[in-house]
């Protein structure tokens, strides 16, 4: 118990003890990380650290060898990938893989949850409901005025937007970015800072990066992972100062 008598909130994301091989190599190496309610986390760390294994393990796409994930008090280990994304995890790769030939109303569309179970597509209807939600993400993603142009015709960053936009249809709780800026302008690396901080209002978000000053920006904590470990965590400032991540990161 607080101090104050109320019982501390839980985290939205536990993972405790986490670790995975492959073939004998720990990639993720009894891991520990806790995640809070609208917080913004960002995970940082040198290539081979095991930051992009961790978001393969928490949305299902590698099982852990042993370790929980605790998402909303449910354990994710056991689940399916599509039911861990029913569950309210989003997650967006490194590429943006959206319908270069759809529109983005239609790449928005094609996101709204009630079209993605197979029957939901096959009876899909355009509602209002649908259509306010989809100019609703367009905005908050900033390509409100390019709803009838064609994906393949937009920038890169609005490319990236867009694929946070088709994410942000299904309303997650808890949203994972792995290396969002890269190859971004210094225009849209800023623009994405406030669309995270937009976005993280009711919601978690998880960050792999590698720009330190769109870390800067956008981190309520970061942490370092060195060898499938924590190295270190805190605010951006302890974790710059700090000896051993000079070491093996920042110092490099």
């Amino acid at each position: 118990m607080t101090p104050t008598g109320f019982e501390s909130p839980k985290p939205v994301l536990a993972i405790e003890g986490l670790t995975v091989s492959f073939d004998g190599f720990k990639a993720v190496n009894d891991l520990n990380l806790y995640v809070d309610r609208n917080e913004v986390r960002v995970v940082i760390g040198p290539n081979g650290a095991g930051k992009t294994t961790v978001l393969d393990l928490i949305c299902g796409k590698t099982r852990a060898t042993a370790g929980s994930i605790q998402f909303e008090g449910r354990e994710l280990t056991k689940m399916r990938e599509y039911d861990i994304v029913r569950a309210g995890v989003g997650r967006k790769f490194q590429n943006p893989s959206i319908y270069e030939n759809l529109t983005v109303f239609e790449n928005l569309e094609m996101s709204y949850p009630a079209g993605r179970k197979v029957f939901g597509a096959l009876f899909f209807k355009r509602t209002a409901e649908v259509i306010e939600r989809v100019e609703q993400v367009a905005t908050e993603i900033g390509l409100g005025e390019h709803l009838q142009r064609q994906a393949d015709l937009l920038s890169h960053g609005q490319k990236q937007w867009l694929e946070i936009g088709m994410l942000l249809m299904q309303d997650p709780q808890l949203l994972m970015l792995d290396e969002p800026v890269a190859g971004m302008s210094v225009a849209e690396r800023q623009a994405t800072a406030e669309l995270l901080k937009r976005i993280s209002q009711g919601r978690s978000v998880l960050v792999i990066e590698h720009d330190m000053e769109f870390v800067k920006s956008i981190a309520h904590r970061v942490t370092v992972l060195h060898q499938g470990k924590v190295l270190a965590e805190g605010s951006m400032e302890a974790v710059q100062s700090n000896p051993k991540v000079i070491e093996v990161y920042l110092g490099h």
